[in-house]
């Protein structure tokens, strides 16, 4: 791993906290694993940018590991980062650029879902699940497949507990949203609602999100109801980052991002599906010298 850099890709918020828990997180993996070398950079919202933490990585590195930190892979994950890599590997034609998935729907995110759902219950002194429903709130995305992501999480939560209805919500770009998935649980007799967050960090949607569920409080008052909050630092977070880092190095199957070198990508940006948040003052050429003899 010496001449290796992890380039960990966070979102970006315009809330700075969200930027800084980020930036937490990866202190936090570096203490983890101290021979890694790992950066950060944020797509939007927050320096550095994609394309200077591209640049930045591959000037001191032969190889770069690029990994999403982002739960479901939609634009940012299919067009924007692959798009910045491939003029990263122009700019730095002698650094080879990995692209790992984004974390997705999978068993760690649904053994954290589970703990923090049964935390919630501890909250509202353990109520009877039949008659307690469950929101599952994300973002929400213009593409079904993050949704769908979304979707079989709900389902799997449903799978593996006692609760009758576990819901979908999302606080943006789709439907439904939190406040009328909240009124048909109401209506069908649920006297307890848990409204789980989809979501790694914290910024400007959690606040929303708790100021939704205060003002559902105030509408309700014959509902209890708790809310989670985001969960970017549990153990399985730092789990599946460091997995994808051994997926990369080992080649292992579906270890690289299908959108990365995508023919389907290209198309979709010619037809103006493809956008950019650079506004970089990045050099735009990086000077490789071989390391010969060098082990990763």
């Amino acid at each position: 791993m010496n001449h290796t850099t992890i380039l960990l890709v966070g979102h970006g918020s315009r809330e700075d906290a969200g930027n800084q828990e980020i930036r937490d997180f990866v202190d936090q993996w570096r203490a983890r694993q101290p021979a890694w070398r790992i950066a950060v950079c944020f797509i939007e919202f927050a320096a550095p940018s994609l394309h200077d933490g591209l640049l930045a990585a591959a000037q001191s590195s032969r190889r770069v590991l690029v990994l999403p930190l982002i739960l479901n892979a939609a634009g940012h994950a299919k067009m924007e980062i692959p798009e910045a890599i491939e003029r990263a590997r122009n700019h730095a034609p002698g650094v080879e650029f990995l692209y790992g998935p984004h974390l997705s729907a999978c068993d760690p995110i649904l053994a954290i879902l589970k703990r923090r759902l049964r935390q919630a219950m501890a909250t509202l002194d353990m109520p009877d699940p039949t008659t307690t429903g469950v929101v599952l709130l994300g973002r929400g995305s213009s593409d079904r497949g993050a949704n769908g992501d979304m979707a079989k999480m709900a389902r799997w939560l449903q799978e593996e507990g006692d609760h009758e209805l576990v819901d979908l919500a999302f606080t943006g770009i789709t439907w439904p949203r939190l406040e009328r998935v909240v009124q048909r649980q109401v209506l069908i007799g649920l006297r307890q609602v848990v409204v789980l967050p989809y979501y790694l960090y914290t910024g400007t949607l959690m606040q929303r999100i708790h100021r939704q569920v205060d003002h559902l409080r105030a509408q309700y008052p014959q509902i209890r109801f708790a809310c989670g909050t985001h969960f970017g630092f549990e153990k399985e977070i730092f789990g599946l980052v460091e997995q994808r880092v051994h997926d990369l190095l080992a080649g292992a199957p579906d270890s690289k991002l299908p959108c990365d070198g995508c023919s389907y990508r290209e198309i979709a940006h010619d037809l103006g599906h493809g956008h950019s948040h650079e506004h970089t003052h990045a050099p735009v050429q990086v000077h490789v010298h071989a390391h010969e003899g060098a082990t990763a």
